[in-house]
């Protein structure tokens, strides 16, 4: 369910409201039945909610949402937006169950709703976000962050980096990693034969020979190399300006990307409201939203549950052919 006091909730109960969710996929809740109530009054949904206390007891149809209830929260001392340390507590407790029962494979996918990183510090907890939660849990050492549109795939070597400290942060290994994670991640849970994967450069122009940064030359370009000694389809480094429009145009199946904002920025403009993030290299599926809690927005009845539609849809799809 993701933080209690964003949006959440909210997008919960306007995407489960969809009938059409359910042609594909047998979602079960795990989350908090008195704050999904209050979200579902906010929304606009009529739907109902069944308490479950295993998957095998949830019945799967459009008239009640089936949830494993996990935390008492109280709906009226807790407000939209104002997250603190017992909705942080709750959301730690929702995704580790999720991890664990997708470990025992009760569960064939897990689906993410955003959280909040200061309510998870304040509560306690060691990670800094969703996907090192996932890693440690799941014991995975070798892990990457994909966003994932039906236009544009992108994923990221550096993630909650601050920019002045990239350039220090890659080296021909760990880019050389994320390219195996991305072939393996296109091949097995999206079904590509043989990708075609593009390595954006770090600088203006992909360093210009190095006139304008060695990272190209020095880091990336080893990478690459080593990338396609193993019969791996990568390219570049690629001008950053240029290398997003040609992947979008379908000329590349995912871009590897040396930070956050280089990959997210493009594609947030064009799949603001349908992008997916999934975690490549898990032992499980996990998809999540591609947007954050929004407390700006929580509780007014306008989130739009898009993103978490199409998360549903490819954790679905990913599972069937996982034979899952």
């Amino acid at each position: 369910m993701g933080d209690p006091t964003g949006v959440g909730p909210e997008i919960i109960c306007r995407a489960l409201a969809r009938p059409e969710v359910f042609q594909y996929a047998r979602p079960l809740v795990i989350g908090d039945t008195g704050i999904l109530e209050k979200a579902a009054v906010t929304a606009g949904t009529a739907k109902r909610f069944t308490r479950v206390d295993s998957p095998g007891q949830a019945v799967f149809d459009t008239d009640a949402i089936p949830v494993w209830n996990l935390s008492a929260l109280d709906p009226q001392a807790h407000q939209w937006g104002r997250p603190g340390r017992e909705t942080g507590r709750a959301m730690i407790s929702y995704i580790e169950r999720a991890i664990d029962m997708a470990m025992a494979g009760e569960i064939s996918a897990l689906t993410t709703c955003p959280i909040n990183k200061a309510a998870m510090k304040m509560a306690g907890g060691q990670d800094p976000g969703h996907t090192e939660l996932l890693a440690r849990r799941t014991g995975t050492q070798s892990y990457a962050m994909m966003m994932a549109g039906k236009r544009l795939r992108v994923v990221l070597v550096t993630i909650h980096v601050a920019l002045r400290a990239v350039a220090d942060s890659i080296d021909p290994g760990r880019i050389a990693e994320m390219i195996r994670l991305t072939d393996h991640g296109l091949k097995a849970r999206f079904g590509i034969v043989a990708p075609k994967i593009a390595v954006a450069g770090l600088n203006p122009h992909a360093g210009e020979e190095e006139m304008f940064g060695h990272e190209e030359v020095r880091l990336i370009r080893p990478a690459i190399e080593q990338a396609v000694s193993e019969g791996i389809l990568a390219t570049g480094p690629h001008p950053p300006d240029t290398v997003f429009y040609h992947a979008a145009a379908g000329t590349y199946d995912a871009v590897v990307c040396m930070y956050h904002d280089q990959g997210l920025i493009p594609f947030k403009m064009l799949h603001f409201s349908d992008g997916v993030n999934t975690t490549l290299g898990l032992p499980i599926i996990r998809t999540s939203v591609d947007h954050g809690t929004a407390y700006d927005i929580a509780g007014k009845g306008t989130a739009d549950p898009g993103s978490l539609i199409a998360a549903v849809e490819m954790a679905a799809a990913h599972a069937g052919r996982a034979g899952l």
